[in-house]
């Protein structure tokens, strides 16, 4: 069992996984309802940029293109403003907002409407405007999915590379964020990830190739075993557990 697990990490060695999403600068004009569909259609949804990471990523992706652009943020409430993002099941934190001085305002255009959705300025701060006028958009695309049925580690593995690309890896806490807005919507208490023990060599590793730089285990004390790969609690502070690789857990892949 362990050398045909070896055998599964050198096949892997030229796999790469550059981040679990990307941004997509849309130069079209269109309302927040149309940037909203087509993002759906085309990729994942509206950007979701909750943190700083998040936007020198956009930075980098738009480059010197965009000016103000429609991001998945919005306010369909009467009376107390009440922000949500357009991705469904990613919760909406004040502490990682970044509204520009005085915003939001919500103020109307002189038409009776109110500033429901939000866009991202050049400066990367978010400001909230009326959604029926028309302007370009960010839209993302996911690379990871939540496949809900319980496999072992190994089925796991090998269904995700016929189907999609990977297990996933997890190298920062960028990434950790990430999986982790999977991880809650699993079945199971725990998750399999691409992290595997192998008794023979006495490490640790992700069977893209990745390192295992950035570590989020439980302090558990459970020592290594030949039989152990990791999982992640799909609820808590989403920690990381060494599990037997023979349980049967939902697990989240890389997409192609």
């Amino acid at each position: 069992m362990q050398w045909s697990l070896i055998l599964l990490f050198l096949m892997g060695q030229c796999c790469f996984i550059t981040c679990l999403y990307e941004y997509h600068y849309v130069g079209e004009n269109k309302t927040w309802s149309e940037a909203q569909q087509y993002c759906r259609e085309k990729y994942t949804d509206l950007a979701t940029v909750s943190n700083m990471t998040d936007m020198k990523r956009i930075l980098n992706k738009s480059a010197g293109n965009m000016n103000e652009a429609w991001i998945g943020l919005y306010d369909q409430t009467d009376g107390n403003r009440t922000w949500h993002w357009s991705l469904p099941g990613v919760e909406f934190k004040e502490s990682e907002t970044n509204w520009s001085q005085g915003e939001p305002t919500d103020k109307g255009t002189g038409t009776g409407t109110t500033e429901n959705c939000g866009m991202i300025k050049k400066d990367l701060t978010w400001g909230d405007y009326s959604c029926p006028p028309i302007r370009s958009f960010l839209c993302y695309d996911d690379k990871v999915i939540l496949i809900k049925e319980n496999k072992t580690w190994e089925e796991a593995l090998y269904y995700c590379r016929v189907h999609h690309h990977d297990l996933v890896s997890i190298t920062n806490l960028d990434e950790q964020r990430w999986v982790q807005e999977e991880a809650m919507k699993a079945s199971t208490p725990f998750v399999w990830m691409g992290l595997h023990y192998t008794c023979a060599l006495d490490f640790w590793f992700w069977v893209s190739s990745e390192e295992v730089s950035y570590k989020n285990w439980v302090s558990d004390g459970q020592m290594d075993d030949c039989d152990m790969s990791g999982a992640m609690e799909t609820g808590g502070q989403h920690k990381w557990f060494k599990k037997n690789h023979d349980e049967k857990f939902n697990f989240i892949c890389s997409k192609h």
